[in-house]
């Protein structure tokens, strides 16, 4: 069975919006997978259906062997807290508290005791290359930076599953392609399972496939072609 599983799911809401169609969906563990498509195509409420941020009408969705339908509300949300890990377009930083403690902030949540919880932050805030930050507010940083303390907190906790929504919109090109650099790093060194929600075409290259939503389904799936290779920032400002 795939590590990721989605067959025939529905997303309904109270007004009657269809924002998901049968939507049937298999991710490999592993994959770098780009969820595309225009506002209202249904791709940012699959990510949340496969982050248990949500839950199906109807359908049927199925972690890691786990068939999360039948999970409750707090089930759903332990599993999310010990094997998924998220990164957002607006960052989500306390700012008037340092990078390390951001990163920490999650292993708190999980009981992890003070020592091995700064142990396990600096050691991913070391991997996007910020340990020589971990003392800087996170209002002192760039927006570059933010996003990549964003990930060591999603990283820090040793997630099976990473979903980014939107991760470079904030940021600027050079930036953005910086980001996804470190993201094709993370999926190909550590292996972690990356789904990403994005609606531009240069970030989607840095994926192994893109699904392509429309009116709540999927109506094209393509692989991405590696011999194509995505900027690098020193190609971006030229």
């Amino acid at each position: 069975m795939s590590f990721i599983l989605l067959e025939n799911a529905h997303k309904t809401y109270k007004a009657g919006y269809q924002a998901m169609r049968g939507v049937n969906l298999a991710i490999e563990q592993g994959e770098f997978v780009a969820l595309m498509g225009p506002s209202g195509s249904g791709k940012s409420t699959t990510a949340n259906i496969l982050g248990c941020l949500d839950s199906l009408t109807s359908g049927r969705y199925v972690f890691n062997g786990v068939d999360v339908t039948s999970l409750s509300r707090k089930q759903r949300a332990l599993l999310r807290r010990f094997y998924i890990g998220f990164i957002f377009q607006g960052f989500n930083l306390l700012s008037r508290t340092s990078a390390l403690e951001n990163v920490e902030l999650p292993l708190l949540y999980r009981g992890i005791h003070k020592h091995q919880r700064e142990q396990k932050a600096l050691q991913a805030l070391e991997m996007v290359g910020l340990k020589e930050w971990s003392h800087h507010l996170s209002n002192e940083l760039s927006g570059g930076q933010q996003q990549r303390v964003a990930i060591a907190r999603a990283i820090a906790q040793e997630p099976m599953f990473l979903i980014a929504d939107e991760p470079t919109g904030n940021l600027d090109s050079k930036r953005s392609v910086e980001i996804m650099q470190l993201l094709s790093e993370l999926n190909q060194n550590l292996g972690i399972t990356i789904l990403m929600v994005t609606h531009e075409h240069d970030m989607a290259r840095y994926a192994s496939r893109e699904l392509h939503f429309l009116d709540g389904q999927i109506q094209q799936e393509r692989k991405v072609d590696s011999s194509i290779s995505p900027q690098t920032p020193s190609q971006m400002d030229k």
